[in-house]
């Protein structure tokens, strides 16, 4: 675990970051967010918990005085200090995780799950679950759990190599136990999943009060994730039977949840959250930051930015080019983002797709840009083709940057356009395809939507409304100031709504070669 140290000073109130593959060690529209939260609120004290791959990330923001450490959580680098428990204590650990794994399997059993994590979580800071999780004891236990009579599970004959891996995914997903947790002030989750983990423990243990931001919704995306992940069904179901019970305790037990859409809102209900409990904010943009971008390219050009990620579905965008370009030959696409690490394989995999279909030229990876305006200046329209987003940041800085947009409807993409872009269903080339070229050909029509979403960002979508809720919130979980965080709009059940954030965090996985590691293809969930 690394520790990096800026200078305390007293504050009004503390809140640690409790993030995964994002800030401070990631760029993409999570960290962005993180950024401007924090870098908005120099009059508060922040720390982060960082939940990384191997921990030998660099932290790649220019972090402020006010940052006054950064832990990071490596979930597949060196496993956390400690030695296995031996006699009593090794019985009693036992037990409680054949009870958290009989949650996980058995529908009936589901009440046992937050008892037997936090006994977890205590054998986690006393150095003694992760050499637990990686001895034979917990195969064991978990082959046991599998074999027991009336388990679907069982029906599948579930080997020793899949009990193995379980176990190891289990015990690589709790490593965010081990971590030192806040012990005052608000523990605020910017994602779900794992990086809840510390927060539900320093909630338990300290009274921390717990805010939980979902992006994109983290318990979808490993659903995404997993359907193509190269595990037998039992193995599956042990790991995703976990993320949605850990979901469903995080939405319990958050003191409040602020999704930045409605369709986030939607999953959270679902999965036990009161709705009193739920607080739209939506994530915002400095409309000074993104100005009108000016003319457009003189060749016809859809432009793209994000994270070269499947989860952006970048094949569908391509397809869609293929059909553009059968009515339009000189339209080119122009993709801006960086390729993350272990994501090389689906670039090169959607370079050979747009080459097979004969428009290898006309289909350009460009990389990281300097200056993010400029990819949205390059196109005549901005394109989005995510196959599950929260409220991303690329999207309402083309809209600030006075761009037509197409979008796939997800998340809360619908939300954020309004009517000043089409939206097209996902995974759907030619629906993607007829929009661009319905938008190519009417320069007027496309300026007229332009300008209303740039008006539509001004009126709706600022940055500085999205701080202001913030710290309201975060002072008012602290007890610094009463009565309620912020008011603003009205979402769909009558709460008090502000305005929406970024995409959903690049999650993090087992690194290229590592026996847990899903294949190169599997979804995965990413920031923009």
């Amino acid at each position: 675990m690394h520790v990096h140290h800026g200078a305390r000073r007293p504050r009004a109130a503390r809140v640690t970051l409790l993030t995964e593959g994002t800030y401070p060690h990631s760029h993409g529209g999570v960290s962005v967010w993180c950024d401007q939260l924090v870098r908005g609120m120099p009059d508060l004290d922040f720390d982060v918990l960082a939940v990384t791959g191997t921990g030998r990330e660099p932290v790649v923001w220019d972090l402020p005085a006010h940052v006054s450490r950064v832990l990071t959580v490596p979930m597949w680098g060196t496993p956390p200090e400690g030695r296995p428990p031996r006699g009593r204590r090794r019985d009693r650990l036992a037990g409680a995780y054949e009870q958290f794994l009989t949650a996980l399997l058995d529908p009936c059993a589901e009440s046992g799950f937050a008892p037997a994590l936090y006994a977890m979580a205590r054998a986690a800071a006393d150095g003694t679950l992760s050499p637990f999780l990686r001895g034979d004891r917990a195969v064991a236990v978990l082959t046991a759990v599998w074999n027991r009579r009336g388990l679907a599970v069982r029906e599948a004959r579930p080997t020793l190599h899949d009990a193995v891996t379980a176990t190891g995914l289990l015990e690589h997903a709790l490593r965010p136990l081990s971590a030192p947790l806040p012990e005052d002030g608000v523990a605020h989750a910017v994602s779900g999943g794992v990086a809840v983990l510390p927060g539900l423990a320093a909630l338990e243990r300290h009274g921390v009060p717990l805010l939980l931001t979902e992006h994109g919704v983290y318990l979808r995306e490993r659903y995404l994730g997993y359907r193509t992940a190269p595990y037998r069904w039992p193995v599956k179901a042990v790991v995703l039977g976990f993320f949605r019970l850990l979901a469903e305790e995080g939405y319990r037990r958050a003191a409040l949840i602020t999704p930045g859409n409605r369709y986030n809102r939607l999953w959270e209900e679902e999965g036990g959250a009161d709705p009193a409990s739920i607080r739209t904010v939506y994530n915002g943009v400095d409309p000074d930051a993104f100005p009108p971008a000016g003319p457009e390219p003189d060749v016809p050009t859809l432009s793209w930015a994000g994270r070269v990620d499947p989860i952006k579905d970048l094949e569908t965008l391509i397809r869609a080019v293929a059909l553009v370009r059968a009515e339009r030959p000189d339209v080119r696409l122009r993709l801006f983002g960086g390729t993350p690490r272990g994501g090389e394989a689906y670039r090169e995999r959607c370079e050979a797709l747009a080459a097979g279909l004969g428009h290898g030229d006309a289909v350009t990876f460009e990389g990281r840009v300097d200056d993010i305006k400029d990819a949205y200046a390059a196109g005549n329209v901005v394109m989005l083709s995510s196959i599950s987003e929260g409220f991303p940041f690329t999207l309402i800085e083309a809209m600030s940057c006075g761009r037509a947009t197409v979008s796939t409807d997800v998340g809360g993409v619908r939300e954020a356009v309004g009517d000043t872009g089409l939206v097209v269903p996902p995974r759907d080339p030619a629906a993607m395809a007829a929009a661009a070229l319905e938008l190519l050909g009417d320069p007027v029509r496309r300026r007229a939507m332009g300008e209303a979403a740039r008006l539509r960002v001004i009126e709706q979508f600022t940055l500085r409304r999205t701080v202001d809720t913030f710290r309201a919130i975060y002072l008012e979980l602290s007890g610094i100031r009463g009565g309620p965080a912020g008011a603003g709009t009205r979402d769909g059940a009558g709460s008090p709504a502000q305005r929406p954030y970024g995409p959903a965090p690049a999650a993090v996985r087992p690194p290229e070669g590592h026996p847990h590691a899903p294949a190169p293809t599997a979804t995965r969930s990413a920031a923009v």
